[in-house]
């Protein structure tokens, strides 16, 4: 079920301009509540009106699947601010942006860096970093134990 579920969430999202980032599904049996992380593909911050526009899509979407039973909560937001960087794509999408990094290739292990480049051919990426001092750091991405966009409220 959580296949066809996810199979519908991202075909619906498709037909409005949006991916999913991320389904969680919690709650209980009788009252589950689904959790859609979301981004637009034109790569504009996701507004309170997209999250309403792909709500009413969505459930209109499920309940005409019977995907879930009728006590069921569905909650829209995007990624947020700090967002998760996960594979290759989000790296080339994020260049310029500071991110926070961990991995054994950067100095004391973690850093907050800005993305300069992703180099590299499928499934042996390097992403260029620059630290706050001006070095550039090679990071091979399959050495990255986690790494979220770094956001400063006073810039």
């Amino acid at each position: 079920m959580p296949d066809a579920l996810e199979h519908a969430v991202t075909a619906e999202l498709e037909t409005l301009g949006f991916e999913l980032f991320e389904l969680r599904r919690r709650g209980s049996k009788r009252r589950p509540v689904l959790d859609l992380r979301v981004e637009r593909r034109d790569g504009a911050h996701v507004s309170v009106d997209d999250c309403a526009r792909v709500s009413r899509a969505v459930e209109a979407r499920l309940e005409a699947d019977g995907l879930v039973g009728e006590q069921y909560v569905l909650e829209v937001s995007s990624p947020g601010i700090e967002r998760p960087l996960r594979g290759p794509n989000d790296w080339r999408r994020f260049v310029g942006q500071p991110a926070v990094v961990t991995a054994p290739s950067l100095p004391a292990g973690k850093a907050e860096v800005t993305i300069v480049a992703l180099d590299g051919e499928p499934g042996t990426e390097v992403a260029v970093v620059r630290d706050e001092r001006g070095a550039e750091h090679r990071v091979p991405l399959a050495e990255v134990s986690q790494a979220r966009l770094a956001f400063h409220w006073n810039k």
